[in-house]
């Protein structure tokens, strides 16, 4: 099979979607891989290290889209890459649809066969291919928070660890899952004073039983959450349901409620954001104020750290990426249930059901997909 690899054209998006070492598994199986030019410089990976992994180097994406038979990405094709896809090509990458009807449509338009890292599955119920950038995301979150707090920055003006004589500032932490975990250990190793809360039992006993020291956690009732907006000085997002919209937990009349100053930082972004005042942002301009509250929404936070991100997403898609080039697509869903999850769209239709409730389209299974 034929593997491309084009650079990414988000704004202010360094990472790469195939990495040397990518490369070279795929060529050491048989396929043939092409990368363009420069699609590796963000990450730190330079045009040698592709060609000695086996690589062939093209001069512009245009020829990535006309030969591949199977596009690998990071960030979801932009409007101008969705009208170079083909009925018959295999796009792996995230997508995030359901907040995004413009992307869905030209995904179902091309015919493609879409293949979403986001809806990847494993035995545990986890989202393996999710689960680096939102450890990543997660990690960042509180670091970004803290530059946001800062008053050059429109903040409140609060360090986050505080001072002796000085309190640390107050982190609610809005779910428990990947992003919340490793933003709250990361905020408490800070010295701030962090909450974390969830509505799942089981995962708030786990955290309290390893994290109980460093960190409180609590019940996500509208009274819980209201009384800790009121004290917060930074508050994080990390709300997640799988493949669907992100549900929108602190509304605009929330925010009279919170001191001034103070900082939201939403890496649900990429599902539609959890905050109502959400809006994504890019890393040039990162953050905007409503109603005195300032909002960091950048949709692509792990780009900031570039190669951190391309090497940990590249140790999760390697495996997958050989399975779809070594079985093709169908086969390879048909063997791995888990990977059959992560199918999005199939020769013009929908097979994301998260997708299809968000934007009132009609849905097939994917493995009803598998038969067209």
């Amino acid at each position: 099979m034929k593997i491309g690899c084009p650079k990414e054209i988000k704004p202010q998006e360094f990472r790469v979607g195939l990495t040397p070492n990518a490369a070279r598994e795929a060529v050491a199986h048989g396929h043939e891989v092409i990368v363009e030019a420069g699609a590796g410089l963000g990450a730190g990976f330079t045009d040698a290290d592709y060609t000695a992994a086996g690589a062939a180097l093209v001069s512009d994406a245009a020829e990535i889209f006309a030969r591949a038979d199977l596009v690998i990405k990071v960030k979801e094709p932009q409007p101008v890459e969705r009208q170079q896809l083909r009925e018959g090509q295999i796009l792996f990458t995230y997508l995030h649809l359901a907040p995004d009807p413009d992307q869905t449509r030209d995904l179902l338009a091309s015919g493609a066969t879409c293949i979403a890292y986001e809806t990847v599955t494993d035995d545990r119920g986890g989202l393996p291919l999710l689960a680096p950038m939102s450890e990543v995301a997660g990690k960042l979150a509180p670091q970004v928070g803290a530059w946001t707090l800062q008053k050059a920055n429109g903040g409140r003006g609060v360090l986050l660890g505080g001072v002796p004589g000085v309190g640390p500032a107050r982190v609610l932490v809005i779910g428990g899952g990947v992003v919340g975990t490793h933003a709250a250990r990361v905020a408490a190793g800070m010295g701030a004073e962090v909450t974390v809360l969830d509505r799942s039992l089981p995962r708030l006993r786990y955290l309290d039983d390893v994290f109980g020291r460093d960190f409180r956690t609590g019940y996500a009732s509208e009274g819980l959450l209201a009384e800790h907006l009121a004290q917060a000085d930074l508050v994080v997002g990390a709300v997640l349901i799988p493949g669907a919209e992100a549900p929108k937990l602190v509304r605009r009349n929330d925010l009279a409620r919170m001191k001034p100053g103070a900082a939201l930082v939403d890496v649900a972004i990429d599902q539609g954001g959890c905050f109502e005042t959400s809006r994504p942002t890019t890393h040039a301009d990162p953050i905007f104020e409503i109603d005195g509250i300032q909002h960091y929404c950048v949709a692509n936070m792990p780009g900031a750290v570039a190669r951190t991100a391309t090497i940990a997403l590249g140790n999760a898609t390697m495996p997958f990426l050989l399975a779809l080039a070594d079985k093709g697509w169908r086969q390879a869903c048909q063997d791995d249930p888990h990977l059959m999850n992560g199918l999005n769209t199939h020769a013009g239709q929908l097979t994301c059901y998260a997708v299809g409730k968000a934007q009132g389209i009609d849905v097939i299974s994917p493995a009803m997909a598998l038969r067209l």
